[in-house]
């Protein structure tokens, strides 16, 4: 009795996946190609990233077309932080050397 229990309790979870089934599924259709409108991937406008390390950290610098607009500076000891060129005029301003306005926190929240 007990393994006429047991074989149905393993059979029958089966039976069920087979019957939920449908029987006439077709297959999915072919992926449509992009529009022809659509430019291609320009990685000219990917940064560049030099990467130093120095006797202190890594300095990473991120340049696109061949312009300086953010550092990246990682210490031996304490937190990496930003310098970021904010209005393009080619000065790098950190949180510090702002004077006037207001300069919204940059920190990297969380990494995944």
């Amino acid at each position: 009795m007990r393994r006429l229990l047991l074989s149905l309790l393993i059979a029958a979870p089966a039976a069920w996946a087979q019957a939920d089934r449908p029987a006439d599924l077709e297959p999915l259709p072919a992926v449509p190609p992009p529009p022809p409108d659509m430019q291609p991937f320009d990685e000219a406008l990917e940064p560049q990233v030099t990467i130093r390390k120095e006797e202190r950290g890594t300095v990473q610098e991120f340049r696109i077309h061949g312009k300086l607009y953010m550092v990246k500076i990682v210490p031996e000891v304490g937190e990496p932080y930003y310098l970021v060129d904010n209005d393009g005029d080619g000065t790098l301003e950190s949180r510090s050397s702002a004077v006037s306005g207001v300069r919204v926190p940059m920190w990297v929240i969380g990494t995944f």
